[in-house]
């Protein structure tokens, strides 16, 4: 054990309960509940599946989040593990990226060429690394301000965790891959060649790898002009609400664009984001208020962007989503209040 980890396990001896676990499971829950529940892709009607979401989702954000703590790291560790998280549920877990997508039909899917379904992958990789992993990770530490840098596991914490996401994972397998396709779409079950699982294992490596040597990238500081949070807010959405183009283009029929136009075309406006935010949140000026903002931004995209294909919901959902995405919004600006509170004493 680590003299990093010595101190953190000697500050949590002087912790209420509540300071301890209080992280923890808010990120559990918070992780499949923006991801999922805000966008709607996990409904009312069968909110049931958010138990092995939290198994997968949560425990998931939150070895990412303990990972990255320990080496250290900033967002951009944090991202690239989102990334590998991602990969696992894609070419892994469920496998959705690399099997024939069952909401098709008998309608090829656009873009799918040697075996991988790439402009869903390509949107899933984004949305799964943004909305599972690092938007739930900023707003639970602007909930914990004070827990911010600290590890939140102790070694067997961080075991059962690792397990109960394994398990989760399983059921998660089972439950879509054996069960959902064959019975609920009348697909038959997919067995992905090994020889794309395998680069999926490769990829998530590579990544834990690349997360890990940039791990100081975050740290330096520069004087120079940052936006007002409100101008991060709108530039959040503005931005991230094109990303469900890609989407557009997997359930349009008939979609005739090289399939690699998209993609590229996808690609740089993903890294020009990122560069942007990087240049952001390095200056000197950047603040809580700040990383409030461009999380509230994306909270409304992942929102708006999960009305687009309500149009087959039954009422009830549709009823439902829009309370759940009123409630969060509601919660965001009293946090909103507490940052600016806190930030004023």
């Amino acid at each position: 054990m680590n003299d990093r980890q010595h101190k953190t396990e000697g500050r949590d001896a002087e912790l209420s309960r509540w300071e301890r676990i209080g992280p923890i499971v808010t990120l559990l829950l918070l992780s499949p509940v923006i991801g999922e529940v805000m966008s709607g892709a996990t409904r009312l009607s069968y909110i049931v599946v958010l138990i092995p979401e939290i198994m997968v989702w949560g425990c998931g954000a939150l070895l990412i989040r303990e990972i990255v703590r320990r080496w250290g790291g900033g967002w951009t560790s944090l991202l690239l593990l989102g990334f590998g998280l991602a990969i696992a549920e894609e070419f892994i877990i469920q496998q959705t990226s690399i099997a024939p997508l069952p909401w098709l039909g008998d309608r090829p899917a656009y873009g799918r060429v040697l075996g991988v379904n790439w402009p869903y992958f390509l949107f899933m990789l984004g949305y799964e690394a943004i909305w599972i992993a690092l938007v739930p990770v900023q707003i639970t530490e602007l909930l914990f301000p004070a827990r911010r840098n600290d590890p939140w596991l102790r070694t067997r914490s961080l075991w059962i965790a690792l397990a109960v996401f394994l398990f989760g994972s399983f059921i998660a397998w089972f439950a879509w891959t054996q069960q959902a396709r064959p019975n609920a779409f009348h697909v038959p079950v997919y067995h992905p060649p090994w020889v794309t699982v395998t680069a999926g294992a490769v990829a998530i490596l590579s990544l834990a790898a690349t997360a890990y040597a940039v791990r100081g990238m975050d740290r330096d500081r520069f004087e120079r002009p940052v936006p007002a949070p409100w101008v991060v807010a709108l530039g959040a959405i503005v931005l991230g609400l094109p990303w469900y183009a890609l989407m557009g283009l997997v359930f349009a029929p008939g979609v005739q664009i090289a399939v690699w136009i998209p993609m590229l075309a996808a690609a740089a406006w993903a890294g020009g984001i990122f560069l942007l935010v990087r240049r952001w949140s390095r200056s000197a000026g950047w603040r809580d208020l700040h990383r409030w903002a461009i999380c509230f931004g994306a909270l409304m995209v992942c929102m708006i962007g999960g009305f687009l294909g309500a149009g087959s919901w039954p009422r009830m959902d549709i009823l439902a989503k829009a309370v759940f995405n009123l409630l969060a919004v509601a919660g965001m600006i009293c946090l909103a209040v507490r940052i600016r509170k806190r930030t004023a004493e």
